[in-house]
C-alpha cells in the first residue's frame, strides 16, 4: 500500500523513500471545545432538524422516501422525529476503503485516517508563463498529471480545474476518462446534473468490473447543500445514483457565515452538523451501510465588503470543533484545506493557508479537499500554488505520525562515540538516521545567500514554475489493460455522439 517520494542522500542525490498511501494519525486528537459547548451545539441542531425542518426542493422522490421513513413532510418541508437523524447515522461506516485501480494507492477514509486531494471546481488557471485565464482541457490534463505524481496528495478529486473549452454537458466524460486513465489514484465522480452521476458510476463498473464494484467503494460523489437549510435535487440524486449502488458521498455544508449561516461561529456550526446529519440520515434510507462523508466548508467573511475571508480565527476554530462533533457521530469528516483570498502564491496565501491546513489536519479531517492549489477564493487553480502546497503537505505525515521514543529515536548509543562538547555530523546514529531523520521540503531554500544569488535569486514561485515543469516532462503514465482503456474511449465517445453541446 505505498507510492514513491524523493528524498535526499549524503551526495546530494535523490532516493526513492516509501511514503504510505495516506496518513495514519498516531497523535491525539485536539480537544478544543468543552463537553458542555459541544452538547449546546448538537441541541441546536437538534432543534433545527426537528422544528425548523429543512426544504427539500425539486425531488418528489425524496420527499416520498422522507414521508415513508416516518418523517413529517408538509409541502417541501421536512421535519424529522427526535432522535431519527441521529440513528439513520448509525448505519454510516466509521470508515472504508475507497479502492483505486494500483491497490498500493487505495485509502482509507475514516478514523485515525487522512487523506489529502487537490483544489477542486475552480474556473480558471494561474501559471507564471501565461497569467490567470480560463482552464482548459490541455490544463486540466497537465494538472492531473501533476497530482498524479506528487506523493503528499492521496486523491485526485475531479474538477482540478473546470475545462471551459469543453462543452459542460460533455466535460465530466473527459475529466473522468483523465483521471482513470493518467493516474491510478482514487477519484470522485460528477455530480451537476443526474445523468453524469450516472455516468461516472457506470465509467467506474468499466474500469474496475461490475462484480468488484458491487462489493467495494472505489468512486465518491461530493455535492454541497444550499445553507441555510435546503437540499435541492443536485444533492438528493446524487445521494441516490452513488449510495444505492454502494458507493460514496460526501455532503459539504457551504456556509458563509452571515450570509449562508448566522454571523455566530457556533451558531453556523450548528446548522452545518444538522444540514449533514439529515443528508447522512437521507443516504441510508437510499442504502444503509453506505459510505458517507460528513462535510463541512464554513468561512468567515469581511462585513464591509461582504467578500469571503480565508484564514481567519473563527473558520480555524470551526474546523477542531467539527471534528469534535463528528468523532461524536462517529461519522468520517471533511473539511477545506489549503484556503486563500489571494490572488497570488504570495505571503498572504501561504499565511492563510498554512493557519486553514493546520487547524483541518489537527482537528481530525478524514478526507480533505482544496489541500493543494486554491487561489482567489476557490477561483483559481494555480500551478505553482499546487507545488508548493504539496511540498508542505508532505510534513504532515511527519507530524501527525508523532515522535518516536525508542531507544534509536533517544540516541541511546549516540553518545558512545561523541564526547562532550562534540558533534554529532559524522556520528553512526546519524549516518544511520540520514535519509530519515527531517522532512525534506524541496522547494524551500535553505541555501546562504550567496549560493541563492549565484542560483539566480529564484522566490518560491520561481522555483515552484521550474519544479512542475520538470515534473510534467518526466511523466509517465501508468499502465492500464488495453481492453478496459478501449471500453472506457468507447463509452466516452458514445455517450458524446448521443447528445447536442450545450454551454451551460
Amino acid at each position: 500500500m505505498r507510492a514513491a517520494s524523493r528524498r535526499g542522500n549524503r551526495r546530494g542525490e535523490r532516493k526513492v523513500q516509501p511514503v504510505p498511501a495516506y496518513i495514519t494519525r498516531n497523535i491525539p486528537f485536539v480537544a478544543y471545545m468543552h463537553e458542555e459547548g459541544l452538547e449546546r451545539i448538537e441541541q441546536q441542531a437538534d432543534r433545527l432538524i426537528e422544528e425548523t425542518g429543512m426544504e427539500f426542493r425539486d425531488d418528489p422522490k425524496a420527499l416520498r422516501i422522507w414521508k415513508n421513513a416516518g418523517a413529517d413532510v408538509r409541502g417541501t418541508r421536512v421535519r424529522l422525529p427526535a432522535g431519527m437523524a441521529r440513528s439513520l447515522c448509525a448505519t454510516i461506516p466509521a470508515s472504508f476503503t475507497q479502492h483505486a485501480r494500483n491497490a498500493a494507492r487505495s485509502v482509507e477514509i475514516g478514523g485515525r485516517n487522512a487523506v489529502l486531494a487537490p483544489v477542486y471546481g475552480p474556473p480558471f488557471v494561474r501559471c507564471l508563463e501565461k497569467g490567470r485565464r480560463y482552464g482548459t482541457m490541455e490544463d486540466f490534463g497537465k494538472l492531473a498529471r501533476l497530482v498524479s505524481m506528487l506523493p503528499s496528495l492521496h486523491h485526485m478529486g475531479l474538477v482540478i480545474c473546470e475545462p471551459c473549452d469543453v462543452p459542460v454537458n460533455k466535460r465530466h466524460l473527459d475529466m473522468l476518462y483523465t483521471h482513470m486513465r493518467y493516474s491510478d489514484k482514487p477519484f470522485l465522480g460528477a455530480i451537476t446534473e443526474k445523468s453524469r452521476a450516472e455516468d461516472s458510476v457506470a465509467m467506474a463498473r468499466v474500469l474496475f468490473g461490475k462484480e468488484f464494484m458491487r462489493e467495494n467503494c472505489v468512486i465518491m460523489g461530493n455535492v454541497n447543500t444550499n445553507s441555510p437549510l435546503l437540499v435541492d435535487k443536485v444533492v438528493t440524486q446524487a445521494i441516490d445514483v452513488y449510495c444505492s449502488a454502494g458507493q460514496g458521498i460526501v455532503v459539504a455544508p457551504f456556509i458563509l457565515g452571515g450570509a449562508m449561516g448566522p454571523v455566530t461561529t457556533a451558531a453556523s456550526i450548528a446548522q452545518a452538523l444538522a444540514e449533514a446529519m439529515v443528508c447522512g440520515a437521507y443516504s441510508q434510507l437510499i442504502k444503509p451501510g453506505a459510505p458517507f462523508v460528513m462535510g463541512n466548508f464554513l468561512s468567515s467573511m469581511s462585513l464591509k465588503s461582504g467578500a469571503p475571508t480565508f484564514g481567519m480565527p473563527e473558520p480555524v476554530a470551526s474546523n477542531y470543533i467539527i471534528g469534535q462533533l463528528a468523532r461524536r457521530l462517529g461519522v468520517p469528516l471533511r473539511c477545506g484545506g489549503s484556503l486563500t483570498a489571494s490572488k497570488l502564491a504570495d505571503a498572504q496565501a501561504m499565511s492563510e493557508s498554512a493557519d486553514s491546513m493546520h487547524s483541518t489536519i489537527m482537528g481530525g479531517a478524514n478526507f480533505v479537499l482544496h489541500s493543494a492549489g486554491w487561489l482567489e477564493g476557490g477561483l483559481v487553480t494555480g500551478f505553482e500554488k499546487l507545488v508548493i502546497d504539496a511540498d508542505r503537505l508532505g510534513a504532515y505525515q511527519k507530524l501527525l505520525a508523532g515522535v518516536e521514543v525508542d531507544d534509536n529515536a533517544l540516541g541511546v548509543d549516540a553518545y558512545c562515540d561523541v564526547e562532550p562538547a562534540g558533534h554529532f555530523l559524522g556520528s553512526q546514529h546519524t549516518l544511520q538516521n540520514y535519509e530519515t531523520a527531517y522532512y525534506d521540503a524541496l522547494l524551500s531554500d535553505s541555501e546562504s545567500f550567496e549560493q541563492w544569488t549565484e542560483r539566480g535569486s529564484k522566490d518560491s514561485a520561481q522555483r515552484a514554475f521550474e519544479h512542475w515543469n520538470t515534473m510534467l516532462r518526466h511523466y509517465e503514465p501508468p499502465p492500464i489493460d488495453p481492453a478496459i482503456d478501449e471500453a472506457l474511449r468507447a463509452f466516452v465517445t458514445q455517450k458524446k455522439n448521443s447528445m447536442p453541446d450545450a454551454w451551460y
